[in-house]
């Protein structure tokens, strides 16, 4: 047996003891976009390699024991728009919980994650990726709780009333004050604060508001690829003191340097065939991978995504980072990684890179596991010594009513 094929194994037997807690996977947008909600056109109890980059069968082969579906809302609805799609985002979650029992488990704390692996199902949780989702509502991200959010993303690619993106014109310099508001409202209902697609003054401006840790749902190492969707390395420097995670995303813009020019191109010559650059479905396929013949793309590896997972561990410490690949939410992935089955080819990476069974269980399980649980001990005692917030962007931003 060859060194790789012995790295291979053991990283498939490592994750049948510590499976991967993965922060954020796109399926549910997909689903929308791609087949209208309808899951009989789209069972993922079969194989759907070549439409979707998720099904049973490649999420229990990538050794996946816990996800973060993503209730993700584009920034281009707002308003009670934004909110009911998040609400069907929820909805079409739940129904993949009682389409598919036996497979996956629905999970809102880390009890619930830990007795999934238990039971050999794949823990199931929702993290909603846009803070425009709540409508400047404290009562809507409430509601959203209540309904299994486990995670908020602040922002997504566009700045809104109260946080700025990473990837659009700052307007506040960090959190507004309602802003500051919403972390609070967070930490006291036991939702995770994610730092992914936002500012660096916001993720700053988070940290030090927050009483819980935050995450990283889906974001690398900006000084090893200088993109603002990145984590500075003093922010990452941040997390210990925090408590929190930053979790190594897959997309090959984020991780590879040579892979960020092109993916302009890529987005503009979207744009100009009429398709938003996000866009996933089979027509919008076709065009990117047309221009990919004309252009042939850099390709990532699983060694680039180790890369930033080295300078992680090395800034932030092996108990603060994770993995979040954004999977059915992109394009492009690196080559070896095209789907979620793909993990164990990243582990046997970092066991070749000298990643202990220890450093890789913290990496896969443990660290997620253990920020819930504290998210929800800092809930417990904060919503003890303080009621629901009543507290409006009027009142607090100055806004017109």
């Amino acid at each position: 047996m060859s060194d790789t094929t012995a790295r291979l194994a053991e990283a498939r037997e490592l994750l049948a003891e510590y499976p991967l807690v993965d922060g954020h996977n796109d399926l549910p947008w997909a689903l929308r976009e791609t087949v209208g909600y309808d899951l009989d056109r789209a069972d993922i109890a079969g194989d759907l390699t070549g439409r979707l980059h998720t099904d049973l069968r490649r999420l229990r082969a990538g050794g996946v024991g816990a996800q973060f579906w993503s209730v993700y809302v584009p920034a281009s609805l707002s308003g009670d728009d934004a909110v009911s799609a998040c609400l069907e985002q929820i909805d079409v979650v739940g129904r993949l919980l009682e389409r598919y029992p036996a497979d996956l488990a629905p999970a809102l704390t880390a009890d619930d994650m830990v007795a999934a692996r238990a039971q050999g199902r794949i823990a199931s949780l929702m993290g909603a990726e846009g803070g425009h989702s709540i409508n400047n509502s404290l009562a809507t991200l409430r509601a959203f709780h209540r309904l299994g959010v486990r995670y908020m993303t602040l922002t997504h690619n566009s700045t809104i009333d109260w946080a700025d993106s990473a990837t659009d014109d700052p307007a506040h310099h960090g959190l507004s004050a309602f802003g500051e508001e919403v972390v609070r409202e967070m930490n006291r209902v036991g939702m995770l604060v994610d730092l992914s697609h936002v500012s660096a003054d916001v993720m700053r401006d988070a940290l030090r508001v927050t009483e819980a840790p935050v995450i990283f749902s889906h974001s690398s190492a900006r000084a090893v690829c200088d993109h603002p969707r990145n984590v500075p390395d003093d922010v990452l420097a941040a997390l210990p003191a925090n408590g929190g995670i930053a979790m190594a995303t897959f997309v090959p813009k984020f991780v590879l340097p040579e892979a960020i020019e092109w993916t302009r191109r890529a987005e503009a010559n979207m744009t100009a065939h009429g398709f938003h650059p996000l866009d996933t479905t089979e027509p919008a396929m076709r065009v990117h991978h047309a221009f990919e013949e004309a252009d042939p793309r850099p390709l990532a590896t699983p060694a680039t995504v180790a890369d930033h997972l080295d300078h992680m561990r090395e800034v932030a410490g092996v108990d603060h980072i994770g993995i979040g690949g954004d999977y059915d939410g992109t394009a492009f992935l690196p080559r070896g990684l095209e789907d979620v089955s793909g993990y164990p080819l990243l582990l046997a990476e970092l066991l070749a890179r000298g990643w202990s069974r220890t450093d890789l269980s913290k990496l896969t399980w443990e660290n997620a596991v253990r920020v819930l649980r504290e998210a929800e001990t800092a809930a417990a005692d904060i919503a003890a010594r303080r009621p629901a917030s009543l507290a409006t962007i009027q009142e607090l931003d100055g806004r017109p009513a």
